[in-house]
């Protein structure tokens, strides 16, 4: 009886809940973990712990590709609720695209929040102060957090930024009602912030930034209304190795971007200029110098950069991959000539409408630089791959 007892078959049963959770760890196709708490109610136990991460049908990503469903989901406490009760080990948490998400209806974070690390709110129009109130208050792990058009305001900033200094990427991107002030306290309380995207921020002049953490390396501030000293602002941390600056004041005069080549930001890789309609010669040597680290840069539609200011790129711009000049109205022959012969690691040159190109001389730089891909298509810069990673 007793040898009969060792040899009996074991059901699966009767494994440990720690057994289930490591097989349920083990499992790579996505079918398999989805269906695996339809077997009964003590696995779909094991799968509700295993789960990290959760984004609705309405969400939507920071990479602007919208999966917005047809039928927008209307999701309210008594969901989110029944969902954060649920899944309480989740780290990331998709609210993107709930327009009618109230804040009352984030109180639930209060109490099943201390495991977040990444809440994305994008386009929760409903959402306010309060409610980053109640956020503050329950989820203070967070290393994430996106409030693209969501209509929080410098009070808000200040109590994200009081509760939850870990923050390591910020989108208040179309957040109308930010200013400096709000900008300031998160730049100052959180030290390990490595990423924010302001941009159409109007009321940003920049001068928030003074002082902000050497861990700050991308930033998106495009269509802002930067001054001269905000943009020493956002020069200060040392760090930056990302920086778009697209559509930048058309008052501001040409030479207030020699900041950015001021030895500050020797670290910049990628920079977007485009239509920065006034930046000049004096900038662009400035930058070309003082930037040496510098792979990607958008001059397209800069319409001040002249022969000089080409001639700089040329020379000093050593470890320049990618070059975009669409339209840029003084860009000429001589100027071609000058990024023919310097810029030794281009391998694309985003190139249309410079209509004092003649086809002379770019059939020249074709047949000198034949490594170089002729891009006649305009895009804007890429981020790198680090700016979208949770």
């Amino acid at each position: 009886m007793e040898g009969n007892s060792c040899n009996s078959p074991t059901s699966i049963s009767q494994l440990p809940d720690d057994c289930l959770c490591l097989i349920f760890q083990f499992l790579d196709c996505y079918e398999d973990r989805e269906s695996f708490g339809l077997t009964c109610h003590r696995w779909l136990k094991i799968q509700n712990s295993g789960r990290v991460s959760l984004q609705f049908e309405c969400s939507f990503t920071y990479l602007g590709i919208s999966s917005l469903s047809q039928t927008p989901i209307s999701i309210g406490s008594f969901h989110l609720n029944r969902m954060l009760n649920r899944f309480k080990q989740l780290q990331s948490l998709s609210l993107s695209g709930c327009v009618e998400l109230s804040d009352s209806d984030l109180m639930g974070l209060q109490s099943y929040g201390p495991s977040l690390q990444c809440l994305y709110l994008d386009c929760c129009f409903g959402v306010t102060d309060n409610g980053i109130g109640f956020i503050a208050r329950g989820c203070p792990n967070l290393t994430i957090v996106g409030l693209y058009r969501c209509n929080v305001t410098d009070v808000g900033l200040h109590m994200l930024s009081s509760a939850c200094m870990g923050l390591r990427d910020v989108n208040l991107a179309h957040c109308s009602l930010i200013s400096d002030n709000g900008i300031k306290a998160i730049s100052r309380s959180c030290r390990q912030l490595r990423a924010i995207r302001i941009s159409y921020c109007r009321n940003i002049s920049g001068v928030g930034f003074q002082g902000c953490s050497p861990t700050l390396s991308y930033l998106e501030a495009d269509s802002c209304k930067l001054e001269s000293e905000g943009i020493l602002g956002i020069a200060s941390g040392g760090g930056l190795e990302y920086l778009s600056l697209f559509d930048l004041n058309w008052w501001l005069t040409g030479n207030v971007l020699t900041t950015i080549g001021s030895g500050l930001v020797t670290k910049l890789k990628v920079l977007n200029l485009r239509c920065c309609r006034t930046i000049d010669d004096d900038s662009i040597t400035a930058i070309a110098e003082g930037c040496p680290l510098l792979q990607e840069w958008n001059l397209a539609l800069c319409h001040e950069v002249r022969l000089a200011g080409w001639k700089s790129i040329g020379l000093n711009c050593r470890n320049m991959k990618k070059l975009h000049v669409n339209r840029c109205r003084n860009l000429c022959d001589r100027g071609v000539k000058a990024l023919r012969e310097g810029c030794r690691q281009l391998s694309v040159l985003y190139i249309s409408g410079c209509r004092q190109i003649t086809i002379v001389s770019m059939e020249m730089f074709k047949i000198t630089r034949g490594n170089v891909a002729i891009v006649e298509e305009e895009i804007m810069c890429i981020a790198p791959d680090w700016a979208f990673k949770l």
